[in-house]
């Protein structure tokens, strides 16, 4: 597995909570939601500069 660095999160305990739900209906932790999330935002934006250089 891949090494993991460790850091605090200040986040709107409403935002929180619908994380934690969304999480749950996906199988995942809160933080792995979290993660994948963080990916996924990654991989689109480097979608869109692909589009808007070439």
């Amino acid at each position: 597995m891949a090494d993991k660095k460790a850091f605090i999160l200040r986040i709107n305990p409403e935002v929180l909570k619908e994380v934690e739900i969304w999480a749950a209906d996906e199988f995942r932790s809160t933080n792995g939601q979290i993660e994948y999330l963080l990916q996924q935002a990654l991989i689109v934006r480097k979608k869109n500069k692909k589009k808007n250089n070439g």
